[in-house]
């Protein structure tokens, strides 16, 4: 299991159908629940729905408090019609007797993330969902709506242009952590480790077939084709292509001692609706020390990924 098994990002814990018993239990044992958001008062008071249960995330518990400004506010009003994670505080009666329950989404993150900054080391493997695309990187939900950042250059081995052109908002997915800047609270993902090594990608294409890719990169000499997001091929210079062109390609070699596939474009493909390629992971769980892209016979330095220890 990815190391943030016990604290999941919004959107990822099943529906909370519970009764108000289930809820006094959970409030004991300071369980972390999760219901969507319905409506944001003028006082930035969020309300949701426990199973019957009126619920009430007040403005200072709505956010951890190391997001201030105006970052505070547009993460209070942003939560209404999304999944939300909280504590239940206080369980009690309005003026009908109806009951109501008292939730803080801040100590549900500050739960989280004092176990991220005690227990994650870089190589740690966690479970994610993609809340924003930027051209520099996506930003993750990494646990309880904590954020981290997946620069675009560590997304996968071959070059994309946008973090668009591999994910989607909303996606899970699997990273790792990178770096962790525990005095500011701050971790950074890479995610093209999990995608497997170029002989684990390589493997799925044989010399002599024909199969479709995508155009990364133009160049005088020809273009780098992906055939899978961890793997790319150099196709002879071919009139009229651009990058996001998709292609069918004939495979003419495969050569893991030089780490080269050598392709030939057959034609340019209609224009399809831009959805990123499906993502194989080989690496779903664990901490990874050392990563190694090339091949054992490769003629060059090894392409790698080493996690350093934290001094």
């Amino acid at each position: 299991m990815p190391e943030n098994k016990l604290f999941l990002p919004e959107g990822l814990r099943p529906p909370l159908l519970r009764s108000l018993s289930d809820l006094r239990e959970a409030m004991e044992q300071g369980e972390i629940l999760e219901a969507s958001v319905q409506r944001c008062t003028p006082d930035h008071t969020l309300l949701l729905s426990l199973g019957g249960v009126r619920g009430r995330i007040p403005r200072q518990e709505a956010v951890a408090p190391w997001i201030s400004g105006a970052d505070r506010d547009i993460s209070v009003l942003s939560r209404v019609g999304k999944p939300t994670c909280f504590v239940i505080t206080a369980l009690d009666a309005d003026e009908k007797g109806a009951p109501v329950a008292c939730l803080s989404r801040r100590a549900a993150q500050e739960q989280a993330m004092n176990f991220f900054l005690e227990h994650l080391t870089p190589g740690a493997v966690l479970t994610g969902r993609v809340t924003r695309l930027e051209p520099f990187g996506a930003f993750v939900d990494i646990g309880c709506g904590i954020v981290a950042m997946l620069p675009i250059e560590h997304i996968s081995v071959s070059r994309i242009s946008h973090p668009r052109e591999r994910f989607q908002p909303g996606q899970k997915i699997l990273t790792a952590v990178w770096a962790i800047d525990r005095e500011n609270r701050r971790i950074t993902l890479t995610h093209r480790e999990l995608l497997g090594t170029w002989m684990e990608n390589a493997s799925r294409f044989r010399p002599g077939e024909t199969v479709r890719g995508i155009v990364r990169t133009v160049k005088d000499y020809g273009s780098f084709i992906e055939l899978s997001p961890n793997l790319s091929g150099l196709a002879d210079v071919h009139e009229d292509l651009a990058p996001g062109n998709t292609v069918s390609v004939y495979i003419k070699s495969i050569r893991p001692e030089r780490m080269k596939i050598k392709l030939q474009v057959i034609e340019k493909l209609p224009p399809q609706p831009p959805e990123p390629l499906p993502l194989r992971y080989q690496v779903t769980d664990g901490v990874l020390e050392r990563w190694v892209y090339s091949p054992p016979n490769y003629e060059k330095e090894p392409v790698e990924t080493v996690f350093a220890p934290e001094s």
